[in-house]
């Protein structure tokens, strides 16, 4: 494929004509346009504002409404790709992804046409602009949200190690000798795992997040319909009540065990030299891949949680099992009257009258303290899920986590197989998915698709 294979112009199929998505700025601004129902809503859970961050500048505000959550918008384009140091959005929606198709050409077409469309997305608008003429013809917009404002909407694509080489060794695309190495190692097995193959892994990844759920159901809803017939749904989960923060100016949210987890994971206010640390790819990392730079990887995991079962810990065992106070989230170290105050240092070394350690030696925020994994840190954007009950009666629910990390292998990998050899919290957890996909940096303004310089 030559390089004006890389460089054509994508259309939404049945589209009439090419419409151009709004032009690029250098960041995110208010669409105040459409409210619509959800302007009901108001500024409850207002967004963030913050300085850029390597490149990405997050909720800038840019009207009277810039801090609400029904009207704000991001931009597509930039040097990083939306929805990863994004202020956390309340909803998830993502799904993963198999290609039916062998042809390059085809795979780059694909990568256009749903770049065309998430821009549209984000921007508030239709896909595909306005409704077709013909009312014969099937709509090119599903139409669950027309008229709704963008809602923080973000889109984050990403490439699974098949999309480089398929199981039974196959280059289908051509692009083989471009895989991460992160891609080639895989995810390593751990203990007291029950992985379902179905739910794990992928060619082509999609996370979109926003603060509407329908919203975020929209956007994943039409970028499955634009692959019809060249890539096939593998599988989706939808995720509420975000369990983790990406900036400090959050409130870190519970998760389904009621407790507060994940404060002194990083964020956006650690700074450059951190986040080029351990979340930003740079290049060097991996020769072969230096068209991954700017990016970073994504690792999931989907957890069950035995609801029924925790419920019935007296509460001075679920806090001993977490480390941490329910009603505050202070780590168990902290008296009163700091034991309101969640970002006080986790003693880890201290001792109670007895000579036992405070906060107990298999405690869920011991073993995974970035102190006690060799300095391991990752990026986290986890969310709630329920997916109904199982044939027991019991809720069927739980967390699916996610890091963004720049080496899984470094600072995800090792903090996982200590939660799942020693956790006291693994004897009610259980996990049932994994996923990893490389995450390519941002679209650029000359860039007609996502992760171009794979294909270049």
């Amino acid at each position: 494929m030559d390089e004006r294979d890389n460089t054509k112009q994508y259309e939404v199929p049945q589209q009439p004509g090419p419409v151009a998505p709004a032009a690029p700025q250098e960041t995110e601004e208010n669409h105040s346009g459409g409210l619509g129902r959800r302007a009901l809503l108001g500024a409850a859970g207002a967004g963030i504002a913050a300085a850029g961050i390597g490149g990405y500048a997050l909720g800038r505000s840019g009207g009277p409404n810039a801090q609400d959550p029904v009207t704000l918008r991001y931009d597509y384009r930039g040097q990083r790709q939306s929805g990863i140091l994004t202020p956390a959005q309340d909803y998830m929606f993502t799904a993963a992804y198999d290609l039916r198709t062998t042809s390059r050409e085809q795979l780059i077409d694909l990568l256009g046409r749903w770049s065309v469309a998430a821009e549209q997305m984000m921007a508030g608008d239709l896909v595909g602009g306005e409704p077709l003429a013909n009312r014969q013809a099937p709509p090119v917009d599903t139409g669950e949200a027309w008229g709704y404002p963008p809602s923080g909407l973000t889109i984050t694509f990403g490439f699974g190690a098949t999309l480089f080489q398929t199981a039974d060794g196959q280059d289908r695309f051509g692009v083989a000798d471009k895989m991460p190495q992160v891609l080639k190692d895989g995810t390593p097995r751990f203990a007291n795992e029950a992985l379902r193959p179905e739910e794990c892994d992928g060619d082509l990844l999609i996370q979109a997040c926003s603060n509407d759920a329908q919203v975020a159901m929209h956007a994943v809803r039409n970028l499955t319909r634009i692959a019809f017939g060249t890539a096939r749904l593998r599988w989706s989960q939808m995720g509420y009540g975000r369990t983790s923060s990406t900036t400090v100016q959050q409130e870190t949210p519970r998760n389904l065990f009621g407790f507060k987890d994940g404060t002194n994971n990083l964020k956006v206010e650690a700074g450059e030299e951190a986040l080029n640390k351990h979340l930003w790819v740079a290049e060097g990392d991996d020769p072969a891949a230096d068209w991954m730079a700017g990016g970073t990887y994504y690792a999931a995991r989907k957890i069950r949680m035995l609801l029924e079962i925790w419920d019935r810990l007296r509460l001075v065992e679920q806090e001993e099992v977490i480390g941490r106070d329910k009603r505050h989230g202070a780590p168990l170290n902290i008296p009163s009257p700091h034991g309101k105050d969640e970002f006080q240092p986790v003693g880890l070394e201290e001792m109670d009258a007895e000579g036992s350690p405070v906060i107990p030696m298999d405690a869920h925020v011991r073993l995974v303290s970035p102190s006690a994994n060799n300095g391991a840190t990752m990026l986290r954007r986890g969310y709630n899920y329920t997916n109904g009950n199982d044939s027991l009666g019991r809720i069927n629910a739980g967390l699916f986590f996610i890091a963004f990390v720049r080496d899984p292998r470094k600072d995800f990998f090792p903090v996982l197989r200590r939660m799942t050899n020693e956790d006291a919290l693994t004897e009610y957890i259980q996990h049932h998915a994994s996923a990893l996909f490389a995450i390519p940096p941002g679209m650029g303004s000359a860039d007609t698709f996502v992760g171009q310089k794979l294909f270049s």
